[in-house]
This record gives structure tokens, C-alpha cells and sequence, in this order.
């Protein structure tokens, strides 16, 4: 799944709003293109063509603000016509309309970001199934023991069903992945697979 790429249509105004819902999606090995972060200073979005044909989903987020921006509304249309999935990730049920009208897509609640995160990673994990798959992928997560003096690569298996994940979460039920060189293990979110804490082995 790593040549897998995920574009992300907003308004200007919401950046900050979808740096911190998409900051632990990015930590899965797949390309996340926030559209504000990809233009360059004193360059338009015409530039993002490129980025938007390429992708396997385009994640809409669509606020009041959103509704009158029109590289939003263009980027959408392209991604429809290109047969490029939508997720719409909404405010408001009344923020969506012509295309999206009827996809099913996420409802941002702010009150609680980790069931967004979550309800968007549950989405993304259905759009970007294998062709035919009976069930959701597998996905993981690689990173470097931290340790000093280790830096073993580390992977993290989620091969769970985001109902069992979820469950995980609410009994405060972790994550584990195991450095095999020094033992240490890292502990992670169920829900929104965010790094929690670390416990350091005996083996070093």
C-alpha cells in the first residue's frame, strides 16, 4: 500500500483544522497531499494537477468556508470526473451537495477529534481495499527504535477490523510493537494509531 496517495481539497482557512485530524494518518506509509501545504508562496493551485490526477481518494472537507471556495468545488469535479473516490469530511450533513450529496462520507466533530480520526481512517481503509478484498487490508506502520544507539526498523501490524479497534480503545486496550534488537516496546492509540509511550527493554 505505499504507492497508495490521498489528496486533501480545503479552504484555505481550515489548514489548521486538517493538519491536526490528518497528523496520525500521516504516520501510515502512504502519501497525504494537504492542498495548502503543496503551494508554493506566490503560486495558485493550478499547480496541484498533478498531485489530485495521481491520487487513489480525494478527502473533501467541506465547511461553511468551503462552500464558496472554488478550488474546492473544482477539485471535486475533477476527482469525479477522473472516477477518483470522494470522501467528504463534513461540518455539517447541509455543507454537502451536488455529487457528494449522497457519498457516505465523515462528520468532523470537534468535541472529539479521536472518533473523527477514526471514523476518516475507517473510510480510508474501505476506499483503499484491494480490488475484490473480502475484508479491509492489512495496514501497518514502520518507524526507527528511538532508543540511543539502536535505530532497529520497527513494524507495527494493524490487522484488526476497525470494530474490534475501536473496542481496544475504549478499554484503553494499546497497540504493541517490539523493537527486536533492544526489547523496547512502543505503545500506540487503537483508534487513531497516535504514539502514546515507549517502555524500554532489557535487552540493550
Amino acid at each position: 500500500m505505499t504507492a497508495e496517495q490521498v489528496f486533501v481539497s480545503h479552504a484555505p482557512a481550515d489548514l489548521e483544522t486538517v493538519q491536526e485530524l490528518f497528523g496520525p494518518i500521516r504516520n501510515f506509509p502512504f502519501g497525504v497531499y494537504v492542498a495548502m501545504e503543496e503551494v508554493e508562496p506566490g503560486r495558485s493551485r493550478h499547480n496541484l494537477e498533478g498531485r489530485l490526477r495521481n491520487s487513489d481518494v480525494l478527502v473533501a472537507v467541506l465547511t461553511e468556508r468551503a462552500a464558496s471556495n472554488q478550488w474546492v468545488n473544482q477539485e471535486i469535479g475533477y476527482a469525479i470526473a477522473k472516477g477518483i473516490p470522494v470522501v467528504p469530511l463534513y461540518e455539517d450533513p447541509a455543507d454537502r451537495g451536488g455529487y457528494v450529496d449522497r457519498v457516505e462520507g465523515v462528520e468532523i466533530d470537534h468535541e472529539n477529534s479521536t472518533a473523527t480520526v477514526f471514523n476518516l481512517i475507517s473510510r480510508l481503509r474501505s476506499e483503499l481495499a484491494p480490488l475484490g478484498a473480502l475484508s479491509v487490508p492489512n495496514w501497518y506502520l514502520q518507524f526507527p527504535c528511538n532508543v540511543d544507539g539502536c535505530g532497529t526498523p520497527i513494524t507495527l501490524d494493524i490487522d484488526d477490523s476497525q470494530k474490534h479497534l475501536w473496542r481496544m480503545h475504549e478499554h484503553n486496550e494499546p497497540l504493541e510493537a517490539t523493537c527486536p534488537e533492544c526489547g523496547s516496546t512502543y505503545f500506540f492509540d487503537a483508534a487513531t494509531v497516535a504514539y502514546l509511550h515507549r517502555e524500554d527493554g532489557s535487552n540493550g
